[in-house]
């Protein structure tokens, strides 16, 4: 079996663009991936033209080690652009190994790991102002099921806060934990925003509400800022999103400067590396949580990935909260149930691309609001840009 065709498709999804791959052999069967990445969808898809299709074209699709290797190796500058390339390729390959084989792609990863897959809710927030606004759309996110949710509460903050804004972003934690109770999980998000000493500063006022934990409080570009931090609190810290190559997992993780290790396997080199670095975890005794703030295909992916590793502690999940043609760009199964992910059962990955409705969704540039601007605040969070 050879790989005959790559072909891309860019679909706007509200907030987000989202750019799907598909990978099409002599033998007919198709496999499909997700290359989306936050501003820079259609520099990925020139990327996924110019340079990886003609590496990826008469390859073999179970050579998943060679090619991908070859194609780390080769791309020389690293980064998210064109590892988020070689990721979307990489998951169409395993698509269509697992399609070949008959089997989802979770039993090729190591089979069934765990007896159930728990999800944590995020986007949920979206439009909330006020402390209430949040404790309201909170309630509504357990009545779904979930046991976790994850929130940005520190508006359009960057390195340092007020006392006023501290005030402010504690008053929305404490809302939220006082709706939904003490069992529920609270992820609390803060997007690398903070310099070390206000990192501190605001995670100790955050000791009373329990957060599950902190994530990228600082810079994600310094691990030894991370574990600053790490060290000054009491509850776990996550990180990882926005690491990319394996030798920055492996510091990482040899630091030990985070808890919960949130590679996205869309960006990071696939499904392949992503076991590799749950390697890197299980020796340094750390939990998983993959990030995944795209669309369904690398939703899906992560999935796979996630029933197949028994160090994923539980799973990202925007499906719910995000546009409501969603899940109709793609034709398959429904992953999510009351909070909790289903095991797939189609060969492959368990989705096809619906090129239909995807025509229907055109591209649309720079989609995705800046996290330090006042479209964040007015599109997103509904919020006040900061006092």
């Amino acid at each position: 079996m050879k790989i005959t065709k790559l072909e891309s498709f860019l679909v706007n999804g509200g907030l987000r663009n989202y750019l799907f791959v598909r990978l099409t052999t002599d033998t007919g069967l198709t496999g499909l991936g997700e290359a989306s990445l936050e501003w820079q969808e259609a520099t990925v898809q020139s990327v996924l033209h110019e340079w990886v299709e003609d590496r990826i074209l008469g390859k073999d699709p179970f050579d998943i080690e060679q090619i991908f290797g070859d194609l780390i190796r080769d791309q020389y500058q690293g980064g998210s652009t064109v590892l988020t390339a070689i990721s979307g390729v990489e998951i169409a390959c395993w698509d269509l190994v697992g399609k070949a084989c008959g089997q989802p792609v979770y039993k090729l990863l190591g089979g069934r790991a765990r007896e159930r897959l728990p999800a944590y809710a995020n986007g949920w927030y979206g439009g909330a102002r006020t402390p209430e606004d949040y404790a309201v759309k909170a309630r509504e996110v357990v009545t779904r099921g979930y046991r976790g949710m994850k929130f940005d509460p520190f508006g359009t903050a960057w390195k340092e806060m007020s006392q006023l804004q501290m005030e402010d972003a504690e008053q929305i934690v404490a809302a939220v934990r006082q709706a939904v109770g003490d069992d529920i999980e609270l992820m609390i998000e803060v997007h690398g925003r903070l310099s070390v000493g206000c990192a501190i500063e605001m995670g100790r006022r955050l000791i009373p509400y329990r957060p599950a934990w902190y994530e990228e409080p600082v810079t994600p570009h310094s691990l030894d800022l991370l574990l600053d931090v790490k060290r000054a609190l009491p509850f776990p810290m996550a990180a990882g999103e926005r690491l990319y190559m394996l030798e920055e997992f492996a510091r990482l993780t040899a630091l030990r400067a985070c808890d919960i290790v949130q590679m996205d396997l869309a960006h990071c080199g696939g499904l392949w590396i992503g076991k590799k670095i749950a390697a890197l975890c299980q020796t340094q005794d750390l939990r998983i949580s993959p990030h995944c703030s795209i669309g369904p295909v690398a939703l899906c992916a992560a999935l796979h990935f996630d029933w197949a590793t028994p160090q994923v502690a539980i799973q990202e999940n925007f499906a719910e909260y995000d546009i409501p043609w969603r899940n109709d760009l793609v034709c398959g199964w429904n992953p999510i149930q009351h909070g909790q992910f289903l095991l797939p059962d189609k060969p492959g990955l368990g989705l096809e691309l619906n090129e239909q409705v995807c025509a229907q969704h055109p591209y649309r540039k720079n989609s995705f609001p800046s996290l330090w601007d006042q479209r964040w605040v007015k599109e997103f969070t509904g919020g006040p840009a900061g006092k």
